[in-house]
């Protein structure tokens, strides 16, 4: 394998006159404008990681930030009441809410939230959160949620200022040591890029003093980790982890020609269209801009170019022919005992898989679904009345003709004809 820096001179000497600076700062403004795009309407939920993205941007539409902000601590600060009202564990949303908040300079001793009949603040309830979380994993050895969200816990605590205890952070670095940062069989980029965030402002904090051998190996593990996990074309995993993990690499001290192969490779994806989903797009800005979610922990809100403008959009129009055109598609749903059920539907071209699982439901041969909503668009929850839940450590996995997605129902679109299985599996 190249060195990186030696990639990175390569990507920058075979660069072509398209991709300019100029080029560039393209690519940036159309992602900016997709994103205020995509914060739609009132009737919409807010999403938080698109409020950061937004507020670590180089240039603004404070107007419509504002409103943003204002769902933000409206109906997003409710639906969390709501989740801390029943008792569910909630640390990646409430550090998510925490860095959105804290990006907009927004004073967090003033965010409070009622739990067991005590008004507690935002970072109370977040470091009460993350200590139940160890726990957790002492007595299962895995938190309640995931890895990745221990982890934005701890980032987003040490972004604001709260010293995070040496026995949650040491949890999130055993944890690195013994590899468990997986998603099925597969290694989890997202989950590796989001602890070595976490763990560089640990470092750079200096809240984990007296375990510094065990810190700088867990960081070295997970940069390593990530340099693997790049791919020839630049991907680091796939297209929509190498967002979060060059923005991990840049906090961990990477030079941003290390990681030029990775940044031309997003770009070539947001002009062709790939980050389409909200989520994605608010993971790949900041890096692109050479920023990072650590970024946070210095944002003054000053000085900023308010000088962002959207321009009306043409509806989209769906062309005849490709409404008429009917592909066919084979679901293979495997229960968690090894049964497999197979069903067949012919969907219009470019449907998305959400779109062709509704019209298999809608033929009446025995197949139902029920999806839950996250902040990446709806989820698989339950298929021919089998559940595959967060709690017993199992997903939905997705794959066509044996190749998992990495888009989400919603997203994925179906133009040709194919086998589409839905197997229960545990992580």
């Amino acid at each position: 394998m190249l060195p990186l820096i030696l990639i990175g001179l390569l990507a920058c000497a075979s660069a072509k006159p398209c991709d300019s600076e100029g080029s560039h700062q393209e690519v940036l403004l159309s992602i900016n404008k997709n994103l205020l795009r995509s914060m739609g309407t009132q009737e919409e939920p807010p999403n938080p990681s698109v409020h950061l993205a937004l507020r670590l941007s180089n240039v603004h539409n404070l107007a419509k930030e504002n409103e943003h902000l204002n769902r933000l601590k409206t109906k997003l600060h409710n639906d969390i009441q709501n989740s801390l009202s029943n008792s569910q564990p909630i640390d990646g949303l409430l550090a998510l809410y925490t860095l959105a908040l804290k990006s907009s300079c927004y004073d967090l001793n003033t965010v409070t939230f009622t739990v067991a009949e005590k008004r507690e603040t935002l970072l109370t309830v977040l470091k009460k959160q993350m200590e139940d979380e160890k726990e957790h994993i002492a007595f299962s050895q895995r938190p309640s949620t995931n890895y990745y969200q221990y982890s934005l816990g701890i980032l987003a605590l040490c972004v604001s200022g709260v010293r995070v205890n040496n026995h949650v952070s040491n949890k999130l670095i055993k944890a690195v040591e013994h590899e468990h940062f997986k998603h099925g069989d597969s290694v989890s980029i997202d989950t590796y890029a989001m602890a070595g965030m976490a763990l560089q402002c640990v470092k750079t904090a200096g809240f984990h003093v007296h375990g510094a051998a065990e810190l700088n190996i867990a960081l070295s593990t997970i940069k390593q980790k990530l340099t693997t996990a790049r791919r020839a074309d630049g991907h680091i995993g796939n297209e929509f982890s190498t967002g979060l993990a060059v923005q991990a690499l840049l906090a961990m001290g990477n030079q941003v020609e290390e990681c030029a192969a990775s940044l031309e490779a997003m770009r070539t994806d947001a002009r062709r269209n790939i980050y389409h989903n909200p989520m994605a797009m608010s993971q790949i800005l900041p890096a692109l801009q050479q920023k990072s979610y650590l970024t946070v922990q210095n944002h003054d809100c000053l000085n900023e170019d308010d000088t962002l403008v959207l321009e009306p959009t043409d509806p989209v129009v769906v062309t005849a022919s490709d409404s008429n055109v009917a592909v066919a598609v084979t679901v293979e749903v495997i229960t968690s005992g090894g049964v497999a059920a197979v069903y067949s539907v012919d969907v219009p071209k470019g449907s998305s898989l959400l779109e062709a699982l509704e019209l298999l439901k809608g033929k009446n041969a025995g197949f139902t679904f029920e999806t839950e909503s996250s902040l990446w668009g709806p989820f698989l929850s339950m298929v021919n009345g089998e559940q595959a839940r967060q709690s017993d450590r199992r997903y939905w996995h997705l794959s066509s003709d044996g190749t998992g997605l990495t888009e989400g129902i919603n997203d994925y679109k179906i133009e040709a004809g194919q086998k589409v299985t839905i197997k229960n599996t545990s992580y």
